[in-house]
């Protein structure tokens, strides 16, 4: 599945919308603890975390994911935004818990 097509059957909210979206997600990886992340995602896959602090950014470019999901409405400022429009990375926000969004993504095959 796309970016696009997540984007299009979830309804949650493209914070960059001017990047491309046509990319394949290859899975999924959850998880806050950022050197835990960066030993075990992988590239490709979608990470979901409530983390929204430039190491994200650093840690997302480092695994090379398809796109960071950041959950349960964790605030996300328009500096975090732009740092990803910047880095060429894709930002989602879900608003569901973590777990959720996770099983959200597995609904749709991802």
């Amino acid at each position: 599945m796309t970016i696009a097509e997540l984007i299009e059957k979830t309804n949650w909210k493209l914070d960059t919308p001017e990047l491309d979206t046509s990319m394949e997600i290859e899975g999924a990886y959850c998880g806050d603890l950022l050197s835990w992340v960066m030993g075990k995602g992988q590239p490709g896959q979608a990470w979901i975390t409530v983390q929204v602090h430039s190491n994200v950014i650093a840690v997302a470019l480092l695994r090379d994911f398809a796109c960071i999901i950041v959950a349960e409405n964790a605030n996300v400022t328009p500096e975090f935004i732009n740092k990803f429009i910047e880095e060429e990375m894709i930002l989602i926000e879900s608003g569901l818990p973590e777990y959720e969004t996770a099983k959200t993504l597995a609904s749709l095959g991802i």
